[in-house]
């Protein structure tokens, strides 16, 4: 182990059944280091860390800290007392309480706390990592900069060597940004390593000294930040070598029936409470088009913004060139406009419901629950989409939560094209399911669109977004960075969008 290394993992592997997990991955860190780990969503990251931090058991490999030889992290008390600390995107402090009270919690010694003396340490070390917070403040008083700067600061104290900040950004401002940036800084200048785990690209360039890529469990490589261009970054993420790819020309049948050229949806300005930067669209009759981006760039929250399933702050809204208001998801659903979100068993099933119920939910809503379907005309209704999307079911009365995941997500895109919608969106609709009913989604979509209905199609997969869109939206840091067509649809040139160019 060199002198200036101060974490060494090598040959990590964790399983859990059915899933490797991490394989083989290796990881160091440098004194003084901000060290980005960048991956797809599934790459390996989580698990990684929660093996460092003791909240995973490693089935193999070995942890080495400081040059002192293996060490063993059975807990997250365990990595603590090492000078392993972590702070989440999610904020696990206590907002009643002041500042102080949140850096020393569980830290004292007996039942009598020394108020004084724990304010004026507090107020030195807020000080010392100029955080512009005193140690008598209500926590809930600060911004969600100040409070993850004050959760550092407790990490800090605790004779902390490695610091693990885990999507630190994600709910902060630019200039709230800035502000992380310098007490990463200046943390890095005091000899701390650093572990930045990140979707914004941008960031990992302006503030990181390395990088570390993984992907499906696996190592790709760790790069010296100045050796690794953002366009390469991507292709290592994403598995494809720009000199190794190959176009995939469209087969979409284009819409050539009434109103052809018409404009059905389009959005000016258009913003919401998730973060997004304001952002223009349309979608045109038959046309499918699609949000494409690294997890985390957007595409998700402009779509929900879309729909109104999130809080809709600025901006207008037309149907067929008339201003409407969407401030809600039954606000689209009454416009015509229906959504399949990201996550099917969050925000799409009812696992306790039959297929039968699931299928009928969105246009009983639409309906009205006092005016509920009849019994003959709720199974008349899943009967067709079970036959006309092939879905296998023992029958309609089935519990959703029995059936595979492809085939509760064709019960939740029946739910929705039983509204017969103008406008369909669907947030990767082939997400964890298997190729033959991936190919049956992508087949429907050209079909629908063939006949007229408007589509957006998000994935994770860019070799189906080619197959499915005529027209891609690309998002890169929460900002629609580039729009592509015609002889632009190619995986390098999302990439190259992606990466700004460089």
């Amino acid at each position: 182990m060199k002198d200036n290394v101060i974490l060494e993992m090598r040959g990590i592997c964790k399983s859990f059944p059915g899933v490797r997990a991490l394989q083989n991955v290796d990881f160091s860190l440098g004194r003084g280091e901000i060290h980005a780990l960048m991956g797809e969503n599934g790459a390996g990251k989580s698990t990684l860390i929660k093996v460092l931090t003791g909240v995973y058991s490693k089935d193999e490999g070995n942890i080495e800290l400081e040059g002192k030889g293996t060490v063993s992290i059975h807990s997250p008390q365990d990595a603590q007392r090492l000078g392993i600390s972590t702070v989440y995107q999610e904020i696990t402090l206590c907002p009643n309480l002041t500042v102080a009270e949140n850096m020393f919690i569980g830290r004292g010694k007996g039942n009598i706390t020394k108020w004084k003396e724990m304010n004026a340490k507090a107020d030195e070390l807020l000080k010392k990592l100029d955080i512009p917070a005193s140690a008598t403040m209500q926590l809930s008083s600060c911004s969600i900069a100040v409070q993850q700067m004050v959760a550092i600061a407790r990490a800090i104290d605790m004779d902390c060597k490695v610091l693990i900040l885990d999507e630190p950004t994600s709910s902060l401002d630019e200039q709230e940004v800035q502000k992380l940036f310098g007490l990463m800084r200046d943390l890095k200048a005091m000899g701390v390593g650093i572990i930045f785990v990140t979707h914004f690209l941008d960031q990992v360039y302006e503030v990181c000294d390395k990088i570390t890529v993984l992907r499906d469990g696996q190592l790709v490589g760790a790069y010296e930040i100045k050796d690794l261009p953002r366009v390469q970054l991507v292709a290592k993420m994403l598995g494809k070598e720009m000199d190794d790819l190959s176009d995939i020309k469209g087969e979409q049948k284009p819409y050539e029936g009434d109103g052809v050229d018409e404009v059905v949806f389009e959005a000016h300005d258009l913003q919401s409470n998730a973060g997004i930067s304001p952002f223009d669209f349309y979608i045109k009759k038959g046309e499918v088009n699609g949000f494409t981006g690294l997890l985390g760039s957007g595409r998700s929250e402009c779509v929900r913004a879309i729909f109104g399933a999130d809080t809709v702050t600025g901006g207008s809204v037309k149907m067929h060139g008339k201003n409407v208001n969407i401030k809600s998801p039954l606000d689209a659903m009454k416009n015509g406009i229906a959504y399949l979100p990201e996550d099917r068993k969050i925000d799409g099933i009812i696992g306790d419901l039959s297929v039968r119920e699931n299928i009928i939910l969105a246009l009983q809503v639409l309906r009205g629950f006092f005016k509920p379907f009849s019994r003959a005309q709720a199974e008349a209704f899943a009967q067709e989409y079970i036959e006309k999307l092939n879905i296998k079911t023992a029958s309609a009365d089935t519990p959703i939560k029995s059936l595979s995941g492809g085939n509760q997500q064709k019960v939740i895109l029946a739910r929705w094209l039983l509204m017969h919608p103008e406008y369909l969106i669907l947030d990767e609709p082939t997400r964890g399911i298997d190729v033959g009913t991936k190919v049956d989604i992508q087949k429907l979509v050209l079909e629908l669109a063939a006949d007229g209905m408007s589509v957006t199609f998000i994935s994770s997969e860019t070799d189906e977004m080619l197959r499915t869109c005529s027209r891609l939206i690309v998002m890169r840091d929460r900002k629609v960075v580039g729009e592509l067509s015609g002889e632009d649809l190619s995986q390098n040139k999302i990439m190259s969008t992606i990466a700004g160019g460089n």
